[in-house]
C-alpha cells in the first residue's frame, strides 16, 4: 500500500513523484548514501533532491505502520511550517509512504535542490577573525527562530547551510524529520547549539550574540554554551576517535 501527498505548487511533477518507488535507483546521481540515500534528480528543467529513508528495525515498522508519523512525513509538513515561518528550507514538494500490511516499509522525502555558497561545516577550520558578520547574522537567525518557539533538534553543521548576497546572508536548514515546537528557553537554546563545530573564541561569540539578540545575560549565556558542547564533544569523541568540532 503506497501514500502520496505532494505540495499543490507542484502537480505538475505527480506522474514523477508516483513513479519514484519504481525508478529511483535508476535516476539522477546519488549525493548522499548512508543510512538514508539521497539523490539529485534533474526533472523539468529544475533538479529534485529524493531522499529514500531506510527501512526501520521490526519494532519501528509496527510504531510507524500504525502510531507514528514517518521521517518523510515529518519532513514534509516541517517543511511547511518553516516556511510559513519565513524559515529557510528547500521547498517541499511530496512525501510516500508504503506499507505492507500492518508493517511500514520504505519512505520518500522529495524537495527542490538548492545551490548553497557555504554551510556551518567550513567553521572546523579557520579562525574567527573575518567571519564575525556571518556569525552574527546566524546568532540573529537562531535566536528568531527560538522566539518563534521553533527548534531543529539536530542542530548540526551540515544541516545548516547559507546563501550570501553582498554580506547578507540567508540560512537554510535540513534533515527536518526531528523538530521542536514550543518555548525555547535559554538554557534549552544554549543546548541546541552544542554540535556546533568551531573554536571556543567562535562558541563564545556565537552565544554572546545570540543572548544580545534575546535579551539574555551574556555571561551566563556563554557559560551554558560553551558547558553543553564541552559535554557533547567529550561524549562524542570517546566513541569517534577520528572526528574533533575544531582543526586549527
Amino acid at each position: 500500500m503506497k501514500k502520496m501527498v505532494i505540495n499543490s505548487e507542484y502537480e505538475s511533477l505527480r506522474s514523477f513523484v508516483e513513479e519514484l518507488p519504481v525508478s529511483f535507483d535508476n535516476r539522477g546521481e546519488i549525493i548522499y548514501s548512508g543510512r538514508n540515500v539521497v539523490r539529485d534528480i534533474p526533472v523539468q528543467n529544475i533538479h529534485i533532491n529524493v531522499k529514500r529513508f531506510k527501512v526501520p528495525n521490526f519494532i519501528n515498522q509496527l510504531v510507524y505502520g500504525n502510531f507514528r508519523k514517518s521521517k518523510a512525513r515529518r519532513s514534509f509538513e516541517y517543511a511547511n511550517i518553516l516556511i510559513q515561518n519565513g524559515i529557510g528550507t528547500p521547498d517541499p514538494i511530496a512525501y510516500i509512504e508504503q506499507k505492507s500490511g500492518i508493517l511500514f516499509r520504505d519512505s520518500y522525502y522529495v524537495s527542490v535542490h538548492e545551490q548553497f555558497d557555504g554551510l556551518m561545516r567550513e567553521f572546523k577550520w579557520g579562525q574567527l577573525a573575518g567571519r564575525e558578520n556571518l556569525l552574527d547574522q546566524f546568532a540573529r537567525f537562531t535566536a528568531s527562530m527560538h522566539d518563534k518557539e521553533i527548534m531543529h533538534i539536530d542542530y548540526s553543521p551540515g544541516n545548516i547551510l547559507y546563501k550570501e548576497d553582498a554580506g547578507n546572508y540567508t540560512f537554510y536548514l535540513v534533515d527536518l524529520n526531528r523538530m521542536y515546537f514550543g518555548p525555547v528557553s535559554m538554557e534549552k537554546g544554549c543546548e541546541n547549539l552544542r554540535r556546533l563545530w568551531g573554536n571556543e573564541e567562535m562558541l563564545t561569540y556565537i552565544a554572546t550574540k545570540y543572548a544580545q539578540y534575546r535579551q539574555f545575560d551574556a555571561d551566563e549565556c556563554v557559560a551554558l554554551v560553551l558547558k553543553y558542547h564541552r559535554e557533547f564533544w567529550d561524549a562524542f569523541t570517546k566513541k569517534h576517535k577520528d572526528r574533533t568540532p575544531y582543526i586549527g
